[in-house]
């Protein structure tokens, strides 16, 4: 039996959320649905099905009993009206997106983004007769003037990635809906995860996440997530995922999924712990020219990020007072923090973004983005923090 947890607490509902009822069989742990079809009853019940008249599972490409459960639980935890999980983050931003946009639309989107994200919206809307401005959400003037009449969804993220960049989802929103309330206004909350922060309730329509990242947690799954009303994440499963880029999820990986889920909290707790610890000691070493933290006073979105987030995150990004050489040289040294790219895992990942994740910019556009070659991103990890930042000081003193 289904039970009503819009009341309950956050752990409540990551744990409980998206329960699987099957008439004579109560697993406590989800089985997997390792299927491709489902067999119907009769040629009716398939036809009832295929019309929509009849709520069921018809093929795994347009649902599976650990998609949906995946789907209600990011939901419960955004307080969305409806979830989808999918097979990457980038398969959850083109699902969106292009079940939003048709040819002749215009896209409004920040200039600091994800490298593969910045790349899709440079490069491969223009395929699709899509135009996109790029401007600084910070400067609230740059919103307003850069709305067009033909622009159908703005897209940001808070904190970006990878300077942290913290944006007010309230302002940008209103701001937003004020010129045009059938804007959709879309955020990529992969940073932050519901537990620290919740978009739509501040205003914001449609909700993105990596759910590789923290929400899985443990580095052994790639996916996507929207969450948003029940009629727009409807088109996006039935067009935008069924039609255009078929970014299906495997029971199996949405089982894992839905696994990791249920620690979120706990583990958002000691991320941000951790990274609290070693932001603080980064700021006070020589070779460290900044860092750029929320949970730091120094850090020039720690007003907005106290307003909008319940803890600081778990991502670092710091510049060096070195090269761009020796910047690379510092990563290669160290030990501990693992040099890869991803982050939210349970280990401690490091690297270089203008190299690595954002590769994909121009020099000109790092530069308008404040990506510089000495700079850093750390995503911190669940071990012992006093390990954490002996690995990083060891790998100082060598610069």
């Amino acid at each position: 039996m289904t039970h009503d947890l819009s009341n309950k607490g956050f752990a409540t509902r990551q744990i409980h959320a998206g329960s699987i009822d099957i008439p004579g069989i109560k697993p406590l742990a989800t089985p997997i649905f390792q299927t491709s079809t489902f067999v119907f009853d009769s040629a009716a019940q398939g036809a009832a099905r295929f019309a929509g008249e009849e709520d069921g599972f018809i093929y795994t490409r347009m649902g599976n009993p650990n998609h949906e459960q995946v789907g209600q639980k990011i939901a419960s935890l955004e307080n969305a009206e409806a979830g989808l999980v999918l097979s990457s983050g980038m398969g959850a931003i083109n699902t969106c997106l292009l079940t939003i946009l048709r040819s002749g639309d215009h896209l409004l989107a920040d200039e600091t983004l994800y490298g593969a994200t910045f790349s899709f919206l440079a490069k491969g809307m223009s395929h699709y007769g899509i135009d996109v401005t790029f401007t600084d959400f910070s400067d609230i003037e740059n919103v307003t003037d850069n709305i067009k009449p033909n622009t159908k969804a703005v897209y940001f993220e808070t904190p970006a990635n990878p300077t942290l960049k913290v944006l007010d989802l309230e302002l940008v929103a209103d701001t937003v809906h004020a010129v045009n309330q059938d804007i959709k206004v879309i955020v990529d909350n992969t940073f932050c995860t519901p537990y620290i922060q919740r978009p739509i309730e501040l205003g914001v329509d449609v909700v993105i996440h990596s759910g590789t990242k923290y929400l899985n947690g443990h580095g052994d799954v790639i996916s996507g997530m929207i969450c948003g009303t029940k009629e727009f994440v409807g088109q996006c499963k039935d067009f935008g995922l069924k039609l255009v880029t078929g970014a299906v999820v495997s029971p199996f990986d949405a089982f894992l999924i839905s696994r990791g889920m249920k620690t979120l909290d706990i583990r958002m707790e000691k991320h941000c712990s951790n990274a609290m610890k070693v932001a603080e000691f980064l700021e006070g070493h020589e070779k460290v020219a900044k860092v750029y933290y929320p949970g730091l006073p120094s850090f020039s979105g720690y007003e907005i990020a106290k307003k909008q987030m319940r803890l600081p995150g778990g991502i670092i990004t710091f510049e060096l007072d070195a090269t761009k050489e020796q910047s690379e040289s510092f990563i290669n040294t160290l030990e501990l923090c693992s040099l890869a790219v991803s982050l939210g895992d349970t280990e401690t990942l490091i690297q270089h973004p203008a190299s690595m994740t954002h590769a994909s910019y121009s020099k000109e556009e790092l530069k308008e983005a404040k990506i510089s070659e000495s700079m850093i991103r750390l995503s911190v990890g669940l071990e012992t923090a006093e390990d954490i930042i002996e690995d990083l000081r060891v790998g100082l003193d060598r610069l």
